[in-house]
């Protein structure tokens, strides 16, 4: 989901506290800055129900004990940073920042949906803070436009590489959990014409 301009400066705690009580809308945080969270087009959200519903019945075959979360679970990507991403997978137990059980801090893959309007913080700032949580070995960013995901995965050595899916015919692997996904299928049901 696309943020708009922050709301205002505050401490960690502060927002924690104000996201905590907010019922209507999410929010992100960076380094004291508070960014509310506008709603997803009809083709983000019928991309992230595909994600969701093929990952949700690939996991629990493929022998690596993960599971994931969609949409609402906020994760923290550093010291003064929390996220929602679009769709967060982790494996074993599920780690929380604390007794609330609303921040996850061991995630293993990140899904993010691109939008117009976060895009280029999507591409840089925002996988330069995933990159850093030590549990995350593959950053994932899905087209809204046209049948493209760009993938992300930590090395051994702890570099990144790089590549690129495109086209209706190619196939998602995202080995850290063991799962493949056809592109066909995490762009099922879109509209007539989507594609530009």
């Amino acid at each position: 989901m696309p943020a708009q301009q922050p709301q205002g400066k505050m401490t960690a705690a502060e927002y924690l506290e104000m996201e905590r009580t907010s019922l209507d809308i999410k929010h992100e945080f960076y380094d004291g800055e508070v960014f509310a969270m506008v709603g997803a087009s009809r083709h983000h959200n019928r991309i992230n129900v595909n994600l969701t519903a093929k990952l949700h019945n690939t996991l629990g075959s493929g022998g690596f004990n993960c599971d994931l979360f969609s949409n609402d679970m906020r994760v923290k990507t550093g010291v003064e940073k929390y996220s929602y991403p679009d769709i967060v997978l982790y494996c074993g137990d599920a780690e929380f920042e604390d007794d609330k059980f609303d921040t996850l801090t061991n995630p293993v893959v990140i899904i993010e949906i691109l939008s117009d309007s976060t895009e280029a913080f999507d591409r840089g700032d925002k996988f330069d803070h995933y990159r850093r949580i030590p549990t995350v070995k593959e950053y994932i960013l899905v087209s809204q436009k046209k049948y493209w995901i760009g993938q992300y995965v930590r090395q051994q050595s702890g570099k990144w590489t790089y590549d690129s899916y495109e086209g209706v015919d190619q196939t998602l692997k995202i080995e850290s959990v063991n799962c493949e996904l056809p592109l066909s299928e995490i762009y099922l049901n879109m509209e007539e014409g989507w594609q530009k």
